[in-house]
């Protein structure tokens, strides 16, 4: 196979295992609803259940990017598609707290794998990065967006095991269909692309610290908001909306989130990262905090707005991994950068019961909202040192 037309075929399937990951990771934060009033156990206990989900998605993909250097990354994401399909399946078992804790557990496990992994794969094949990370990040956040409602559908429809069966065979059809069609790592078609000369700068841990702070508090406040959020439209929106509905109107919010890293990846190939990086982190504090003060409608907006400057900024996180550092350093790379902002995850599910059990949810999207004015203040930083050593010329993307 030539290398254009594996470089073609990678990036398909990298997209779809990006989409399949954020769906999977955010099924039962829907589906605990319904387990709630089928099992009589408490929101706040159920949720608390997928801590060690979490904890293992963020812990776990320190690791990857060095497994892939050792047995490729094909072989990696095979196994991702594998695990996330079986893990699936047991969720779909589990009928005790302590088993659903346990395959939750190995659900995470098998979600590290992607990040780090796909990541690497989609800056060695893309052809313009920027355009090639924003429509990666679409999958990715149309595979957030269809969890809710496609979760709601199928747990009111069906039955909430369901929800874990059909996308778990899902997964393990991609699997197959990957081992067969992609039969390499390769170099990649788009070689050009994801080989562009790094830009210089004169204080790197400066550099790294104030990239470090935001990508930690964007964990939090990533995972704080997609997590809490289908049970924030519930009491936000109204308590007597069917599950199916507040699935939906989940979808629609995570929806204008996906708008926004597309044209997030066109901006990228055209302005300056760090000043692309200050203006859209000003939105996160600012629609959190109007979201947890508020109900109906403006709760809504205020989601809307914290929705798309979060996933925005998962597209300038990754171009940044591939404008700034060498190309031999970036599955490493990605994997730390995956490993500090996914460990924060960890520590979410305890702390949204906790919140929501003292102050509802208007505590948990304050806790968000102070988070994301973190994110803001380190990159002004971060702009700050850029300029400080003299603005470098962006590397030409394509």
């Amino acid at each position: 196979m030539d290398s254009d037309s594996l470089s073609r075929r990678t990036l398909r399937f990298v997209n779809v295992a990006h989409a399949l990951d954020h769906f999977v990771l955010l099924i039962y934060p829907t589906a605990v609803i319904a387990i709630a009033a089928q099992t009589g156990l408490g929101y706040g206990e159920l949720i608390g259940l997928a801590t060690g989900a979490f904890v293992a998605f963020g812990l776990c993909s320190l690791p990857m990017g060095s497994l892939a250097d050792r047995f490729g990354r094909r072989t990696m994401l095979a196994v991702f598609f594998f695990g996330y399909g079986l893990s699936c399946l047991g969720v779909a078992t589990a009928s005790t707290p302590l088993a659903f804790a346990l395959w939750l557990c190995v659900l995470g496990l098998a979600s590290a794998i992607y990040h780090p992994v796909g990541s690497a794969m989609l800056v060695t094949h893309a052809r313009r990065l920027g355009r090639d990370l924003g429509i990666n990040g679409v999958w990715g956040n149309f595979g957030a967006a269809s969890a809710s409602g496609v979760t709601a559908l199928l747990a009111a429809a069906i039955s909430w095991r369901a929800a874990f069966v059909v996308p778990g065979l899902i997964c393990l059809a991609c699997g197959v269909a990957f081992v067969a069609l992609v039969p390499g790592d390769g170099e990649g078609g788009g070689k050009k692309a994801g080989g562009a000369a790094v830009i210089p700068v004169t204080r790197p841990w400066a550099l790294m610290a104030m990239f470090a702070l935001a990508i930690f508090a964007g964990g939090l406040t990533f995972n704080l908001t997609t997590i809490s959020l289908p049970k924030v439209i519930d009491e936000g929106v109204g308590h007597a909306l069917p599950l199916a509905l507040t699935g939906s109107i989940a979808t629609v919010v995570f929806l204008f989130g996906a708008l926004m890293q597309l044209a997030m990846g066109r901006l990228i190939d055209r302005y300056s990262l760090p000043t692309l990086f200050v203006a859209l982190s000003v939105l996160q504090p600012l629609g959190l905090g109007i979201a947890a003060v508020s109900t109906g409608l403006p709760l809504l907006v205020g989601l809307v707005i914290a929705m798309t400057a979060i996933y925005g900024q998962v597209v300038i996180n990754d171009a940044m991994i591939a404008r700034y550092v060498p190309p031999a350093y970036r599955a490493r790379a990605y994997s730390v950068r995956y490993f500090v902002g996914f460990t924060a995850s960890g520590f979410v599910v305890p702390a949204i019961a906790l919140l929501h059990d003292r102050g509802g949810f208007g505590l948990v999207l304050g806790a968000a909202s102070a988070c994301g004015a973190v994110i803001w203040l380190s990159a002004i930083g971060f702009l700050k040192l850029t300029q400080s050593g003299g603005r470098p010329t962006l590397a030409a993307a394509e």
